[in-house]
């Protein structure tokens, strides 16, 4: 297969810019994460990840794929499965047929992750490319070389348990379009987006989520240990899942930056810098989060919690912006 390795910012957006870029539809990570209107955030306090809550600065796994198929009007198939031999074989025939095969994991049993770097995440995207002498060949997005790995181990990845199992989840493409209206589509995903961050019924969706979760942190209880843990919770899931709430902010960023050269557009580009520096705001709070978790003092709720309250003010302004924009 004449398959192309790109190395990207976050797994599903990466993956699906490298499936549709192989099925001659190119389209930058940016692009695809943009497009499928994918930034977000929530606290929900009702799923717990290792007994805290879930924080989310993306929308769910598998939205941006399905999102940005069906904006585009690409044909794509999900195929999830009881039984690891029959994934095996699935995965075996399309490989066979020369598909390009898109498969949802576990990062905590990828063999060729760094030890340091398994965690227990589900929901891990990654593309077979290919099976050479009884083992596959991977094109993982977070990694900048090809990788390889054993039946075995990928069918393990392939069917964890837990929140967001996969259940052997794979994707492939079935169809692309033959010409894009990118005006048209970046105006909606744009206005959809807009309203994930700032019309949200519920209180822990979007910027108003955002400052909910700064209350929670200014008005934190329990011993300092636990303080330490739910703070460190947080940058976790911030930095270390997927692209973290920084790193989508850049992302995003990144879309408009290409959008604004693509409409010849000043206030997207203006909205695209404005973006960058929110995400720095994110990237400096969880800083101030590891100094105050490594620190002997008791935790500076309320100045973190400022911190917070000051990068919800910007995502805020950006929206406003962008608001402005769509309405011209």
């Amino acid at each position: 297969m004449n398959f192309q390795h790109r190395q990207s910012a976050h797994c599903e957006s990466g993956v699906i810019s490298s499936l549709l870029s192989h099925q001659g539809l190119s389209i930058s990570e940016p692009m695809a994460f943009g497009l499928a209107n994918a930034l977000a955030f929530a606290y929900i306090p009702i799923v717990k990840i290792g007994g805290q809550p879930l924080v989310a600065y993306r929308l769910p796994p598998r939205a941006i794929i399905k999102g940005l198929c069906k904006r585009l009007g690409v044909g794509v198939k999900f195929h999830t499965f009881k039984s690891p031999m029959d994934a095996a074989e699935a995965l075996d025939d399309c490989v066979a047929r020369g598909q390009l095969v898109g498969l949802q994991t576990s990062v905590y049993y990828l063999p060729y992750f760094p030890e340091q770097m398994r965690f227990h995440f589900n929901a891990h995207n990654l593309l077979v490319y290919g099976k050479r002498d009884g083992v596959y060949q991977i094109s993982d997005p977070v990694f900048e070389e090809l990788m390889e790995i054993a039946p075995r181990d990928l069918n393990k990845a392939r069917f964890v348990r837990g929140p967001l199992a996969p259940k052997g989840l794979m994707y492939t493409i079935d169809s692309v379009p033959s010409e894009i209206d990118y005006p048209r589509l970046i105006r909606q995903a744009i206005g959809k987006n807009m309203k994930v961050m700032t019309g949200a019924p519920l209180p822990v969706i979007g910027v108003r989520g955002i400052r909910h979760m700064a209350k929670k942190i200014e008005h934190l209880r329990g011993s300092e240990q636990d303080k330490r843990l739910y703070l460190g919770h947080i940058v976790r899931m911030q930095e270390e899942i997927g692209t973290g709430g920084a790193g989508f902010r850049f992302v995003y960023a990144s879309f408009l930056q290409e959008a604004a050269q693509m409409l010849n557009d000043n206030a997207l580009a203006e909205a695209s810098q404005a973006m960058t520096d929110v995400g720095d705001l994110w990237r400096e709070f969880a800083v101030a989060v590891v100094k105050e978790c490594k620190s002997d003092r008791p935790i500076d709720r309320a100045g973190l919690a400022e911190r917070l309250r000051v990068s919800a003010a910007a995502e805020a302004g950006v929206w406003d912006q962008l608001k402005r924009w769509h309405r011209g």
